[in-house]
């Protein structure tokens, strides 16, 4: 309970400081900042066939200067455990009213705990795998609330375990949704291809996101479900509910 304390105030201080620059108006080296601070029973990963299986907290920063963000995402569990952290570096290569092309790449860290006989005695220590990421994600806005793109990332592994992944998605986006005068929805079906070496998968999920103007909390629903797939498990099927919470920006975004 005290490592969640923890995390709950460095939460609370981050939301503090960033409302703190959002007043500084001689600070401008940064066009925006934001991010969103989620709870949930289940950490699903950016894949989101692979989950922790445990709650978890996930922190998605956005630091923003004209087309480029520096966008840290990190998942510990509720105990303090690192479980990933990428380190995102994106570039707005293509934007206009219809069409937008976001280039970007990551190192990131994933990290779990393995049992080690020192001494005579077992004992578990955290270990961390590297990866290198670079992603492709073209997006064509149908309408202002109906969306079609695609999702391509690429990773490479550094150390003992998997080495190549290729995760390609193609999705559609329906957002503001009105539900009421004050709620709204916003719903992503999607299905992916996925590769892990030599293994491959089929797969579809969606994102659910249930949220209310001039409100920073929302809910947001996750499942997943494998079509065909060598990959295990191999009959899986992952849901996740998250409360959200959206630092304060300039630009809000959910």
């Amino acid at each position: 309970m005290k490592k969640i304390g923890t995390f709950l105030l460095l939460l609370l201080c981050m939301t503090s400081y960033a409302q703190e620059n959002e007043q500084e108006k001689n600070n401008m080296f940064l066009d925006d900042f934001r991010g969103t601070a989620s709870i949930t029973h289940n950490g699903v990963s950016l894949v989101p066939s692979f989950s922790l299986g445990d709650p978890a907290l996930l922190f998605d920063l956005k630091f923003i200067k004209k087309k480029f963000s520096f966008e840290p995402d990190m998942r510990f569990s509720l105990e303090g455990k690192p479980w990933t952290m990428l380190f995102w570096f994106r570039y707005k290569a293509m934007e206009n009213k219809k069409f937008s092309l976001r280039l970007g790449a990551h190192p990131g860290l994933n990290f779990r705990t393995v049992n080690i006989i020192r001494n005579g005695q077992s004992e578990a220590l955290l270990e961390s795998r590297r990866y290198l990421g670079a992603e492709v994600v073209p997006k064509y806005q149908i309408t202002n609330k109906i969306g079609v793109g695609m999702y391509y990332l690429y990773g490479r592994g550094f150390d003992e375990g998997v080495k190549e992944t290729n995760f390609l998605v193609f999705n559609l986006s329906f957002n503001q949704i009105a539900l009421s005068n004050s709620l709204f929805l916003n719903f992503t079906p999607q299905v992916y291809y996925l590769t892990s070496d030599e293994l491959t998968g089929y797969y579809t999920s969606g994102l659910l996101t249930i949220a209310k103007k001039n409100c920073p909390f929302s809910l947001t629903g996750v499942i997943n479900k494998g079509i065909s797939t060598q990959i295990l498990p191999d009959d899986d099927f992952t849901w996740s509910i998250l409360l959200n919470y959206s630092f304060p920006s300039k630009k809000r975004k959910i």
